[in-house]
């Protein structure tokens, strides 16, 4: 009976010896996601506030008095030159009659004059006409054209308010705000509604004087808030510091696909020269009490803690300081759990 029942622990120490090991076999390595370490121009940077606004956005006025018969609705997209607004145009129709009506009665007197001139030329070589008649009909001819001249441009004028009673779209927008409602009676320059380009954004920011010689126009500057981030170029630069705050202006293009007018962003501005470092994702950096750290990968796909110190900071990149060479591929995602000389299956982080 000992015999047997030591035989039968044996069998089944090695039973449970095996399944552990073919256990074992079946576990996968863990999956992680991985970058490179490079060599980057990176400079220390300061947070500003900035705003997303539009480049064409306007309150369109009225240029006639009148009275307000339609306006688009908020949200209507506009073409330009499409119509916003329309006043009534009743009374400047008249007006454009009475204008055309003189500029025809002009015109007739000036036809006469004109005939009547050439037959006094035609008399006056045969010595038959007054030169006295002949030079009152050239005077009168001159002054008739003049007439005639100004009656045009007051059918111009006439022809002006007409087109103005219809306010037209200076540019591709939205209409916003409407600024005042279908019979009131408008005066000269009020306004009367509010239109706004989503396609053409920028961002405008003031920054701290200190940081205006670190940047150029055309240099890309980071921008992010609580739920996106981007790059976006310098568009012009206002060095003229205000006196009180110390601040000067910067304006970066904004990608209307990201952007929104209105939103508030923060500007990453630099406050040194940019220096060459060793720089990794901050998603590689392992934070621990020990210290600081990241997983470096080893030609056998396997993974070696690397103890480094953080630099300067740019974006999602980071400086570091350790046993790390530009081109290392570090880890950075997966790396919980990880320990020395673990093997791994690695996605590249751009295929994620």
């Amino acid at each position: 009976m000992i015999i047997r029942t030591t035989t039968g622990k044996a069998a089944t120490l090695l039973l449970l010896a095996t399944v552990s090991s073919v256990g074992a076999q079946q576990i996968p390595p863990p999956r992680v996601a991985t970058d490179h370490a490079t060599m980057q121009l990176l400079a220390p940077s300061v947070e500003v506030p900035g705003t997303v606004v539009s480049r064409n956005d306007s309150r369109l006025a009225s240029e006639l008095e009148a009275k307000l018969v339609w306006i688009a609705n908020v949200g209507t997209e506009i073409k330009a030159g499409d119509t916003v607004a329309r006043l009534e145009d009743f009374t400047f129709k008249i007006r454009e009659m009475e204008a055309q009506s003189l500029v025809d009665r002009e015109q007739a007197r000036v036809t006469f004059l004109e005939s009547e001139l050439a037959r006094l030329e035609q008399l006056s070589e045969r010595n038959l006409s007054a030169k006295s008649q002949y030079d009152k009909t050239v005077s009168d001819l001159a002054i008739a054209s003049s007439d005639h001249r100004i009656a045009q441009a007051k059918l111009g004028y006439a022809q002006i308010e007409i087109h103005v009673t219809q306010i037209r779209a200076p540019f591709d927008g939205v209409v916003t705000e409407r600024l005042r409602s279908m019979g009131e009676r408008l005066k000269i320059a009020d306004e009367v509604v509010r239109l706004v380009d989503p396609g053409s954004l920028e961002v405008i920011a003031r920054a701290p004087l200190s940081t205006v010689n670190f940047i150029d126009k055309g240099d890309t500057l980071s921008l992010s808030d609580d739920y996106r981030s981007g790059d976006e170029k310098i568009r012009a630069i206002v060095p003229f510091g205000n006196p009180q705050s110390h601040m000067f202006e910067i304006r970066l293009d904004a990608d209307p696909d990201v952007w929104t007018v209105g939103e508030s962003v923060r500007v990453s501005m630099p406050t040194a020269e940019a220096k060459e470092v060793l720089a990794v994702p901050r998603d590689a950096l392992i934070l621990c009490r020990e210290g600081t750290s990241v997983f470096k990968v080893t030609e056998q796909s396997t993974v070696r803690k690397v103890k480094v110190n953080v630099g300067l900071g740019a974006g999602a990149l980071i400086e570091v300081f350790g046993d790390l060479s530009a081109g290392d591929e570090v880890i950075v995602r997966g790396a919980e759990g990880l320990s020395d000389g673990m093997a791994i299956d690695i996605i590249r982080a751009s295929a994620d």
